[in-house]
């Protein structure tokens, strides 16, 4: 959760702060920077003004704020006593820059709210400077979250930053994969390339590339599972990898990649890939009726109800023999005629799934055999 911008207390401001924040000219010219101010008073005169109701005001003040040169920013806010939220503020309109980021990263008093905010899309050298600060991470796992999800983070620092999680039973929100990774790194360290990072950055080469054909489509239209993009140029490359960063892979990957990993013989892979927040309705069908995928795969989509309500998921799940009896019994009263009577004639389903089907076509006909 990002923190709170609202309007500090007039009274906790020093007595220059306030005049400047006064009635008249004053608070016109405090917007352009032009009220000789210490470097803390300024910045929480430009904040509070970037709070105010008139707009034109608010606007000068967060020009000038984000104007500010980087040695006097650097000094007023790696200054522990400043505002949390002026810090915040400030690292919102200048904390791409290197030495502003570096002095919000480094104050202590700074809000992990804002450490994590900056993880977000933070470069590897400025990912590597917030991993420093061990009892942060671990008292605001999100942060840890957001440089998972960071495609610019170092492979090996998010290793770490996970296993100190792991390690310290700390549970990281907002990953969907997080079982898997926990699971992954619980087990003892796998023998680690020395080119860990490199290696991911390769894996990573086609992340933006033209993944279309496997995730465009109509996913309430039977899918042909066998009809996926031949990857094989990647595998090699995907295959290298550490299991952890196979799991982050599958996370941060295109369709491209998931197609791969899926496949994956290590079920921590597979059930990352399936619970990749990339996973499209079209990709859920097509793996469906994969009768090739691992038992909790197919288990997985079959619970999940998003992708149970579209048509084409059920028919396709109602053909894999991996899906449980249980839930294609359900799946088969949703059926049109016509699917049921190609699962009647098809040999890849279990018997108990032919009869079923049967039975359930002589009670719409009416009939009592």
């Amino acid at each position: 959760m990002s923190l709170q911008h609202t309007p500090l207390a007039i009274d906790s401001l020093s007595q220059a702060a306030q005049r400047a924040l006064g009635p008249g000219q004053a608070r016109a010219m405090a917007a352009r920077g032009l009220v000789p101010l210490p470097p803390g008073d300024q910045a929480a005169v430009l904040y509070q003004l970037a709070l105010d109701e008139d707009q034109a005001l608010a606007r000068s003040a967060r020009m000038t704020a984000a104007n500010l040169p980087d040695k006097l920013l650097a000094g007023t806010l790696g200054d522990a006593r400043l505002d949390p939220r002026i810090v915040d503020f400030f690292a919102g309109i200048a904390g791409s820059r290197p030495v502003v980021f570096d002095a919000i990263a480094l104050n202590a008093a700074t809000a992990d709210a804002t450490i994590a905010t900056l993880a977000e899309l933070a470069g590897a050298r400025e990912i590597d400077l917030i991993a420093q600060n061990e009892q942060r991470l671990l008292r605001h796992p999100e942060i840890i979250a957001a440089m998972y999800m960071n495609r610019n983070a170092r492979m090996s620092t998010v290793d770490r930053v996970v296993e100190l999680a792991v390690r310290n039973n700390v549970r990281v929100p907002g990953l969907a994969a997080w079982d898997e990774v926990a699971r992954a790194l619980g087990g003892g360290p796998e023998p680690v390339p020395v080119d860990v990072d490199a290696l991911f950055v390769q894996a990573t080469a086609a992340l933006d590339g033209d993944d279309s054909a496997l995730t465009k489509g109509d996913a309430d239209q039977p899918v042909d599972p066998d009809a996926a993009i031949d990857v094989s140029d990647d595998d090699k490359r995907i295959d290298r990898l550490t299991i952890p960063g196979k799991i982050r892979l599958a996370t941060l990957g295109n369709a491209f990649h998931r197609n791969v990993l899926i496949r994956d013989p290590v079920k921590l892979v597979s059930q990352a890939a399936i619970k990749s927040p990339g996973v499209t309705d079209i990709e859920a069908a097509r793996y469906a009726g994969n009768a090739n995928l691992s038992d909790d795969v197919i288990r997985y989509i079959a619970q999940r109800g998003s992708w149970t309500r579209l048509y084409a998921i059920k028919v396709s799940l109602c053909r894999n023999p991996k899906t449980p009896i249980a839930q294609v019994s359900n799946f088969l009263q949703h059926l049109r005629p016509r699917d049921l009577e190609t699962i009647m004639r098809s040999k890849g389903v279990s018997s108990a799934v032919v009869a079923q089907a049967k039975k359930l076509q002589m009670q719409r006909r009416g009939g009592n055999k």
